[in-house]
Protein backbone atom coordinates (compact mmCIF):
# COMPACT_ATOMS: atom_id res chain seq x y z
CA UNK A 1 0.00 0.00 0.00
CA UNK A 2 2.96 2.32 -0.39
CA UNK A 3 1.69 3.70 -3.71
CA UNK A 4 -1.63 4.91 -2.22
CA UNK A 5 0.18 6.39 0.77
CA UNK A 6 2.61 8.19 -1.52
CA UNK A 7 -0.31 9.64 -3.48
CA UNK A 8 -1.92 10.77 -0.23
CA UNK A 9 1.31 12.42 0.92
CA UNK A 10 1.83 14.09 -2.46
CA UNK A 11 -1.69 15.48 -2.87
CA UNK A 12 -2.71 16.35 0.69
CA UNK A 13 -1.40 17.50 4.05
CA UNK A 14 -2.53 14.30 5.73
CA UNK A 15 0.08 12.07 7.44
CA UNK A 16 0.93 9.01 5.37
CA UNK A 17 3.75 7.38 7.32
CA UNK A 18 7.39 6.91 6.29
CA UNK A 19 8.04 6.80 2.55
CA UNK A 20 11.04 6.87 0.23
CA UNK A 21 11.48 8.37 -3.22
CA UNK A 22 10.83 5.06 -4.99
CA UNK A 23 7.31 4.94 -3.51
CA UNK A 24 6.31 8.07 -5.41
CA UNK A 25 6.93 6.40 -8.76
CA UNK A 26 3.75 4.39 -8.07
CA UNK A 27 1.71 7.31 -6.76
CA UNK A 28 -0.01 8.58 -9.97
CA UNK A 29 -2.11 5.42 -10.32
CA UNK A 30 -3.78 6.37 -7.05
CA UNK A 31 -4.31 10.08 -7.75
CA UNK A 32 -7.93 9.46 -8.77
CA UNK A 33 -8.72 7.48 -5.63
CA UNK A 34 -7.22 10.17 -3.40
CA UNK A 35 -9.17 12.78 -5.36
CA UNK A 36 -12.41 10.92 -4.68
CA UNK A 37 -11.58 11.00 -0.97
CA UNK A 38 -10.84 14.74 -1.06
CA UNK A 39 -14.11 15.29 -2.88
CA UNK A 40 -15.99 13.17 -0.32
CA UNK A 41 -14.69 15.34 2.52
CA UNK A 42 -15.68 18.51 0.65
CA UNK A 43 -19.10 17.02 -0.12
CA UNK A 44 -19.66 16.28 3.56
CA UNK A 45 -18.79 19.86 4.43
CA UNK A 46 -21.17 21.11 1.72
CA UNK A 47 -24.05 19.03 3.07
CA UNK A 48 -23.52 20.31 6.60
CA UNK A 49 -22.91 23.97 5.71
CA UNK A 50 -25.62 24.17 3.04
CA UNK A 51 -28.12 22.67 5.45
CA UNK A 52 -27.30 25.40 7.97
CA UNK A 53 -26.69 28.44 5.78
CA UNK A 54 -27.78 27.70 2.21
CA UNK A 55 -25.98 26.67 -1.00
CA UNK A 56 -23.74 29.72 -1.44
CA UNK A 57 -22.09 29.45 1.97
CA UNK A 58 -22.16 25.68 1.59
CA UNK A 59 -20.14 25.99 -1.62
CA UNK A 60 -17.71 28.42 0.00
CA UNK A 61 -17.23 26.09 2.97
CA UNK A 62 -16.68 23.08 0.71
CA UNK A 63 -14.07 24.87 -1.41
CA UNK A 64 -12.33 26.13 1.74
CA UNK A 65 -12.23 22.61 3.18
CA UNK A 66 -10.56 21.34 0.02
CA UNK A 67 -7.98 24.12 0.15
CA UNK A 68 -7.14 23.28 3.75
CA UNK A 69 -6.91 19.57 3.02
CA UNK A 70 -4.54 19.99 0.07
CA UNK A 71 -2.66 23.04 1.30
CA UNK A 72 -3.83 24.85 -1.85
CA UNK A 73 -1.23 22.79 -3.74
CA UNK A 74 -2.99 22.89 -7.10
CA UNK A 75 -4.15 26.49 -6.77
CA UNK A 76 -0.53 27.53 -6.20
CA UNK A 77 0.35 25.69 -9.42
CA UNK A 78 -2.45 27.48 -11.26
CA UNK A 79 -1.19 30.91 -10.20
CA UNK A 80 2.44 30.09 -11.04
CA UNK A 81 1.42 28.63 -14.41
CA UNK A 82 -0.48 31.72 -15.48
CA UNK A 83 2.33 34.00 -14.32
CA UNK A 84 4.86 32.04 -16.37
CA UNK A 85 2.83 31.13 -19.43
CA UNK A 86 1.23 34.55 -19.63
CA UNK A 87 4.47 36.47 -19.20
CA UNK A 88 5.36 36.39 -22.90
CA UNK A 89 8.99 35.70 -21.93
CA UNK A 90 11.25 33.04 -23.50
CA UNK A 91 10.96 29.49 -22.18
CA UNK A 92 13.80 29.58 -19.65
CA UNK A 93 12.65 32.89 -18.20
CA UNK A 94 9.04 31.64 -18.04
CA UNK A 95 10.21 28.59 -16.07
CA UNK A 96 12.10 30.88 -13.69
CA UNK A 97 8.97 32.97 -13.15
CA UNK A 98 6.99 29.82 -12.37
CA UNK A 99 9.56 28.88 -9.69
CA UNK A 100 9.22 32.28 -8.00
CA UNK A 101 7.16 31.94 -4.81
CA UNK A 102 5.68 35.41 -5.33
CA UNK A 103 2.39 35.63 -7.23
CA UNK A 104 2.13 38.18 -10.03
CA UNK A 105 -0.95 40.00 -11.23
CA UNK A 106 -1.81 37.46 -13.96
CA UNK A 107 -1.56 34.55 -11.52
CA UNK A 108 -3.56 36.35 -8.86
CA UNK A 109 -6.33 37.18 -11.32
CA UNK A 110 -6.45 33.60 -12.64
CA UNK A 111 -6.60 32.20 -9.11
CA UNK A 112 -9.31 34.62 -8.00
CA UNK A 113 -11.47 33.97 -11.06
CA UNK A 114 -11.07 30.18 -10.78
CA UNK A 115 -11.99 30.02 -7.09
CA UNK A 116 -14.92 32.43 -7.51
CA UNK A 117 -16.20 30.49 -10.52
CA UNK A 118 -15.97 27.23 -8.61
CA UNK A 119 -17.93 28.59 -5.64
CA UNK A 120 -20.59 30.11 -7.93
CA UNK A 121 -20.94 26.91 -9.97
CA UNK A 122 -21.27 24.68 -6.91
CA UNK A 123 -23.89 27.02 -5.48
CA UNK A 124 -25.82 26.92 -8.76
CA UNK A 125 -25.66 23.11 -8.89
CA UNK A 126 -27.49 22.92 -5.57
CA UNK A 127 -28.36 19.30 -4.68
CA UNK A 128 -26.02 18.02 -7.41
CA UNK A 129 -23.01 19.67 -5.74
CA UNK A 130 -21.97 16.77 -3.45
CA UNK A 131 -21.79 14.24 -6.30
CA UNK A 132 -20.10 16.83 -8.53
CA UNK A 133 -17.49 17.53 -5.87
CA UNK A 134 -16.57 13.88 -5.49
CA UNK A 135 -16.51 13.04 -9.20
CA UNK A 136 -14.78 16.24 -10.32
CA UNK A 137 -12.02 15.95 -7.75
CA UNK A 138 -11.39 12.33 -8.69
CA UNK A 139 -11.48 12.68 -12.47
CA UNK A 140 -9.40 15.86 -12.57
CA UNK A 141 -6.63 14.02 -10.73
CA UNK A 142 -6.87 11.07 -13.09
CA UNK A 143 -6.24 13.68 -15.79
CA UNK A 144 -3.08 14.71 -13.93
CA UNK A 145 -1.84 11.12 -14.00
CA UNK A 146 -2.53 10.87 -17.74
CA UNK A 147 -0.62 14.11 -18.39
CA UNK A 148 2.34 12.82 -16.37
CA UNK A 149 2.44 9.65 -18.43
CA UNK A 150 2.18 11.48 -21.76
CA UNK A 151 4.68 14.20 -20.77
CA UNK A 152 7.18 15.36 -21.63
CA UNK A 153 8.23 16.63 -18.20
CA UNK A 154 10.56 19.55 -18.86
CA UNK A 155 12.30 20.07 -15.52
CA UNK A 156 15.26 17.89 -14.46
CA UNK A 157 13.84 18.00 -10.95
CA UNK A 158 10.43 18.96 -9.62
CA UNK A 159 7.13 17.73 -8.27
CA UNK A 160 6.52 15.25 -11.09
CA UNK A 161 10.06 13.96 -11.53
CA UNK A 162 10.13 10.17 -11.31
CA UNK A 163 6.36 9.82 -11.76
CA UNK A 164 6.23 9.60 -15.54
CA UNK A 165 6.62 5.84 -15.90
CA UNK A 166 3.95 3.18 -16.57
CA UNK A 167 1.26 2.78 -13.91
CA UNK A 168 -1.09 -0.09 -12.98
CA UNK A 169 -4.42 0.43 -14.69
CA UNK A 170 -6.75 -1.16 -12.13
CA UNK A 171 -6.79 1.71 -9.58
CA UNK A 172 -7.04 4.29 -12.37
CA UNK A 173 -9.98 2.55 -14.03
CA UNK A 174 -11.67 1.93 -10.69
CA UNK A 175 -11.56 5.64 -9.86
CA UNK A 176 -12.90 6.57 -13.31
CA UNK A 177 -15.74 4.05 -13.13
CA UNK A 178 -16.71 5.13 -9.62
CA UNK A 179 -16.73 8.84 -10.53
CA UNK A 180 -18.67 8.29 -13.76
CA UNK A 181 -21.19 5.98 -12.11
CA UNK A 182 -21.84 8.52 -9.35
CA UNK A 183 -22.33 11.34 -11.86
CA UNK A 184 -24.59 9.21 -14.05
CA UNK A 185 -26.70 8.31 -11.02
CA UNK A 186 -26.95 11.91 -9.83
CA UNK A 187 -27.21 13.73 -13.15
CA UNK A 188 -27.97 11.27 -15.92
CA UNK A 189 -26.39 12.20 -19.24
CA UNK A 190 -25.06 15.42 -17.77
CA UNK A 191 -22.04 13.15 -17.36
CA UNK A 192 -21.24 13.69 -21.04
CA UNK A 193 -21.05 17.48 -20.94
CA UNK A 194 -19.18 17.30 -17.63
CA UNK A 195 -16.53 15.01 -19.13
CA UNK A 196 -16.33 17.24 -22.21
CA UNK A 197 -15.74 20.31 -20.03
CA UNK A 198 -13.02 18.53 -18.06
CA UNK A 199 -11.26 17.24 -21.17
CA UNK A 200 -11.33 20.59 -22.97
CA UNK A 201 -9.92 22.44 -19.95
CA UNK A 202 -7.07 20.02 -19.40
CA UNK A 203 -6.22 19.72 -23.09
CA UNK A 204 -6.13 23.51 -23.36
CA UNK A 205 -3.66 24.03 -20.51
CA UNK A 206 -1.50 21.15 -21.76
CA UNK A 207 -1.44 22.58 -25.29
CA UNK A 208 -0.52 26.02 -23.96
CA UNK A 209 2.30 24.53 -21.89
CA UNK A 210 3.57 22.45 -24.79
CA UNK A 211 3.64 25.51 -27.03
CA UNK A 212 5.30 27.83 -24.52
CA UNK A 213 7.53 25.44 -22.55
CA UNK A 214 7.87 22.34 -24.70
CA UNK A 215 6.18 20.18 -22.07
CA UNK A 216 4.68 20.13 -18.60
CA UNK A 217 5.82 20.89 -15.05
CA UNK A 218 4.39 20.31 -11.59
CA UNK A 219 2.75 23.73 -11.74
CA UNK A 220 1.06 22.81 -15.01
CA UNK A 221 -0.30 19.66 -13.38
CA UNK A 222 -1.76 21.77 -10.57
CA UNK A 223 -3.36 24.11 -13.07
CA UNK A 224 -4.77 21.12 -14.96
CA UNK A 225 -6.44 19.83 -11.79
CA UNK A 226 -8.06 23.17 -10.93
CA UNK A 227 -9.19 23.91 -14.48
CA UNK A 228 -10.27 20.34 -15.15
CA UNK A 229 -12.43 20.26 -12.04
CA UNK A 230 -13.94 23.64 -12.95
CA UNK A 231 -14.59 22.44 -16.50
CA UNK A 232 -16.34 19.37 -15.12
CA UNK A 233 -18.59 21.49 -12.88
CA UNK A 234 -19.41 23.95 -15.67
CA UNK A 235 -20.19 21.15 -18.08
CA UNK A 236 -22.53 19.56 -15.57
CA UNK A 237 -24.23 22.89 -14.93
CA UNK A 238 -24.60 23.52 -18.68
CA UNK A 239 -26.57 20.28 -19.04
CA UNK A 240 -28.98 21.28 -16.30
Amino acid sequence: MRGPRAALAFLTRLPAGPLDSADFTRAPAWFGAVGLGIGAVAAGVWLLAAGLWGPVLGALAAVSAGLLLTGALHEDGLADSFDGLGSGRPTERALEIMRDSRIGSFGALALGVAVAARVATLAALGPLAPAALIAGQGLSRVGMAVMLRRGPYVRPSGAGTGMTGPQPLVPVLAAVVAACALTLWASGWGLLTALLGLALAQLAIRAWARRRLGGITGDILGAAQVLGDLGFLLGLLAWH
